[in-house]
């Protein structure tokens, strides 16, 4: 039902390409420009400049975007409504993780909802907490699930789950079952890069007991944490990371923890979506999720 005009719009506002979008939804770039033009003449405005192969919006189609935006998510809400009404679940649903949660938590989950619910169109994307972010306040995905210990007005935060950040480091490497921590700070430690919900959650800790980021030993930043797991299965080094992360390699005795003296570092995943926006389908998703996840435990 939706107006495929809009979608059209949509594309190229988001791909910022009159090809890329062509190819996005599989129709010719005639056929693209045409609907594009057919809003044009319809309210008499400019949507799009084109110069030099560049496509950007007008300060007429940023307006239009707005509102694109907000009528293709209430036809996407009303397709999923009328369907609740029949039973018959169907409908898209873009997600965004944080990349501890998309490698080891959502996989199960995900799997599990599309075998319950095959018309539904899952789509994920991962990066850290502050890219997630972003995807949402730019429309680019529905919700996100991230790690994290602040809390931004722009966004509604539901609890998913209890994470436990862990020291560890490989079993080949001579070391203590427990540190103090002041030898914390004299230990070469890998960490994830700014702008992970990770590195937010050792910060804060940190703080309260009057360290900072800076106090430690840091010798390395990665940007994943099986890129932190492989550097240090390969060296004498150590690593905060999330305890879910690494289950397989306790198991395996590859890597094992290493206790902060009188220091438990707890966070919480949450789901994320804009503040005073709705998506059924969101909360169907959130509410399975929820149910998967504690029989996992």
């Amino acid at each position: 039902m939706n107006d495929f005009r809009i979608v059209v719009f949509l594309s190229v506002a988001q791909n910022l390409s009159f090809t890329k979008a062509s190819n996005e939804l599989c129709i010719s770039q005639p056929a693209i420009s045409k609907h594009i033009s057919e809003i044009e003449n319809q309210y008499g405005i400019q949507l799009f400049e084109r110069a030099n192969n560049k496509v950007a919006l007008t300060n007429h189609g940023q307006t239009f975007l707005k509102f694109a935006q907000e009528i293709h998510r209430q036809y996407r809400e009303l397709e999923f409504e009328m369907n609740l009404l029949t039973q018959n679940y169907t409908g898209e649903l873009s997600i965004g993780a944080s990349t501890t949660i998309a490698q080891y938590l959502l996989p199960m989950i995900m799997s599990k909802f599309i075998g319950r619910f095959p018309d539904i169109k899952l789509s994920l994307a991962t990066g850290n907490t502050e890219h997630i972010e972003s995807l949402i306040l730019d429309h680019k995905i529905d919700m996100g699930i991230v790690e994290g210990a602040s809390h931004k007005k722009e966004f509604k935060y539901s609890l998913f789950a209890q994470d436990e950040l862990v020291l560890v480091t490989s079993t080949k490497n001579k070391r203590r079952e427990e540190v103090s921590l002041d030898e914390l700070e004299t230990l070469p430690i890998v960490l994830r890069e700014s702008g992970s919900g990770t590195l937010e959650v050792i910060q804060k800790l940190l703080k309260t007991k009057g360290l900072k980021l800076t106090d430690l030993n840091i010798i390395m930043q990665l940007g994943s944490t099986e890129a932190i797991k492989r550097f240090v299965l390969t060296g004498d080094s150590y690593a905060i990371i999330s305890i879910a992360a690494v289950v397989d390699e306790l198991r395996r005795g590859e890597l094992t923890v290493v206790e902060i003296d009188e220091i438990r570092i707890e966070r919480e995943f949450s789901f994320i979506t804009i503040n005073g926006s709705q998506n059924r389908l969101g909360d169907k998703f959130m509410q399975f999720a929820l149910t998967t996840y504690n029989k996992m435990l």
